[in-house]
């Protein structure tokens, strides 16, 4: 995308022109995009479920970016992308964190072992759980993981013994801020 700043021809334009381009003013300067076109039916379930969706984000966004410590903890992060609070809310509540590795080669079924999980999110991952249960769905232990000094790090240390790993599986759960949580499960 070109981005031309103080220019003559486009300054203080806004409105839409023949029909084809739309003009608008924002902070960074002049927008130029395609104009919109009338959608051609009615929406489809997932558009309708992502209305309802981005409909949920706009509230919780509305809610959130009215508390001080929300506005004190998003506002590096807003002031970096030149963009409100309120988005930074916004893209938070429509991106749910995800979890990447999960290195099971520390853990043998002592007390003591780790399991290292790597966790992200587009602002902060806020908890990362662990559930350990046997083959035959026994639960061996849950709890949750300590975050580490960089913050997409966390470590969670076996607090049970685990005699027999065989077909054990070990689910990881990780939740960010506006409290969406993802989950992944490993075998051994």
């Amino acid at each position: 995308m070109a981005k031309v700043k103080n220019n003559i021809v486009t300054q203080g334009l806004s409105g839409t022109l023949g029909g084809q381009l739309v003009f608008r003013q924002t902070s960074r300067g002049t927008v130029v995009s395609v104009a919109p076109q009338a959608p051609s039916g009615p929406p489809t379930a997932g558009q309708t479920a992502q209305r309802e969706r981005f409909q949920q984000a706009v509230i919780y966004a509305k809610g959130q970016s009215q508390d001080p410590a929300v506005q004190a903890e998003y506002a590096d992060e807003a002031r970096a992308q030149d963009i409100s609070v309120y988005n930074v809310l916004l893209r938070d509540f429509m991106q749910a964190p995800s979890i990447g590795d999960v290195d099971l080669s520390q853990y043998t079924g002592k007390v003591g072992d780790l399991i290292a999980i790597t966790a992200t999110d587009d602002h902060a991952v806020q908890s990362v759980h662990v559930k350990i249960e046997n083959s035959d769905g026994s639960l061996v232990e849950e709890g949750d993981a300590q975050q580490q000094a960089d913050p997409n790090q966390w470590l969670y240390t076996a607090t049970a013994r685990n005699a027999s790993l065989a077909g054990d599986k070990i689910t990881v759960s990780a939740t960010d801020n506006p409290g969406h949580s993802v989950s992944k499960t490993r075998t051994l």
